[in-house]
C-alpha cells in the first residue's frame, strides 16, 4: 500500500507520454538490466532509495519495485513494459506479452529431494509434502502429469525446508546448484528455464508502441553485438578463397592488400558460439596475427 501511494504521488512528476519501464530495485536482475539501459544510450540519474528515475535523453522513466510486483504494476498500467525472470511472470500469470527475451539472468526451476533418496520421475512425488515460492507453477506441473501432492508455499530459504522436516521435496531457482548441495539436495528434474524478458501489456497506444520500438531496436543492436566478435587477420592471398569459404560472415569479410606482397588483411564478424571453431580453422589455413575485437552495437 505505501509503494502504490508513493507512486501516486511521483507520477504527477512524469509526462504521460514516456515509455514508463519497470526493473527489479534490487536482486539477481537489477544490475544486468540497469546495465542494458545503459548500454542502449538511455542515460538516468538513480538517487539513493528513490522508487523512480526520468532519462535525460530518451522520453522514458524508470520505477524500481520488488522483481514480484512487477507483472502487477505492468498490468494494471502502471508501468509500459517491464523486465523481469521468466519464472515470475510464470508464476503471476498477468496475461503480458514477452516482447524480448533478453539472454541474462538464466536459472532453473528445479525439483530437488534430499541426496540419497531414489527418484523415479514425477510420480515419486505422489501424495509428497512440496516445499516451493512458486505454487502456481508447481501446481499446473504437476496437474500435467497426474500427480497430487501436498504444497507448501515459502517465500525465503525454501532449501532448508526437507532438513527441518517441513517438506519431502522442493521446488526452487537454480543457478550453479551450490546451494542445494550445500543443504544436502540434489537437483532430480527441471520445471522451466527461465531468463530475463522485457514484457508488456499488447494493447499500447501508438505513441507508446513508437517509443517501445525504437528501445527494441536498441536492445537488438546491443544483443547481436554481445554475439558477434570483429576480428581482422593477415593470411596468404593463396589462402584467401578457402579462408572466405570458412568465414560467411555478415555479407563477405572485407579483404585489403597488404604491403608486403603476397598478403592480405581480412576483417569479418563470427558468431560466439562458432568463434573457437572458426578461429582453429584459420590457423590452419596460414592466417597470422588474429585479433579479435569485442563489438559495442551492431545493426543489421
Amino acid at each position: 500500500m505505501f509503494v502504490t501511494l508513493t507512486f501516486t504521488a511521483q507520477r504527477h512528476h512524469m509526462n504521460d507520454s514516456d515509455l514508463k519501464i519497470a526493473i527489479q530495485k534490487s536482486g539477481r536482475l537489477s544490475e544486468q538490466s540497469l546495465d542494458l539501459i545503459k548500454t542502449c544510450g538511455i542515460h538516468f540519474l538513480q538517487g539513493t532509495g528513490k522508487l523512480t528515475a526520468h532519462a535525460s535523453n530518451f522520453p522514458a522513466h524508470l520505477l524500481f519495485l520488488r522483481d514480484d510486483d512487477i507483472p502487477g504494476y505492468v498490468a494494471d498500467e502502471v508501468a509500459d513494459v517491464g523486465i523481469v525472470g521468466l519464472n515470475v511472470l510464470e508464476e503471476k500469470q498477468q496475461g503480458l506479452t514477452i516482447y524480448k527475451k533478453l539472454a541474462f539472468g538464466q536459472c532453473r526451476l528445479s525439483i530437488a529431494v534430499t541426496k540419497g533418496i531414489v527418484y523415479e520421475g514425477v510420480q515419486s512425488l505422489q501424495h509428497k509434502r512440496i516445499a516451493t515460492s512458486y505454487p502456481k507453477i508447481v501446481k499446473r506441473f504437476l496437474a500435467g502429469h497426474g500427480v497430487e501432492a501436498d504444497l507448501h508455499e515459502i517465500s525465503g530459504s525454501v532449501e532448508i525446508a526437507p532438513s527441518i522436516g517441513l517438506a519431502d521435496a522442493i521446488v526452487d531457482l537454480v543457478s550453479s546448484g551450490s546451494t542445494l548441495m550445500s543443504n544436502g539436495l540434489v537437483e532430480v528434474e527441471t520445471i522451466l528455464r527461465s531468463e530475463a524478458v522485457l514484457v508488456g501489456k499488447p494493447n499500447l497506444s501508438p505513441e507508446k508502441q513508437a517509443l517501445l520500438d525504437k528501445l527494441l531496436f536498441r536492445m537488438d543492436a546491443v544483443q547481436t553485438a554481445s554475439d558477434n566478435k570483429y576480428i581482422l587477420l593477415n593470411a596468404p592471398e593463396s589462402k584467401l578463397n578457402k579462408i572466405i569459404e570458412a568465414l560467411p560472415g555478415l555479407k563477405s569479410p572485407t579483404v585489403l592488400p597488404l604491403a608486403q606482397e603476397g598478403w592480405v588483411s581480412l576483417h569479418t564478424v563470427i558468431n560466439e558460439n562458432e568463434f573457437w571453431d572458426k578461429i582453429d580453422l584459420l590457423r590452419n589455413l596460414g592466417a597470422e596475427g588474429i585479433l579479435v575485437i569485442p563489438i559495442e552495437k551492431m545493426i543489421r
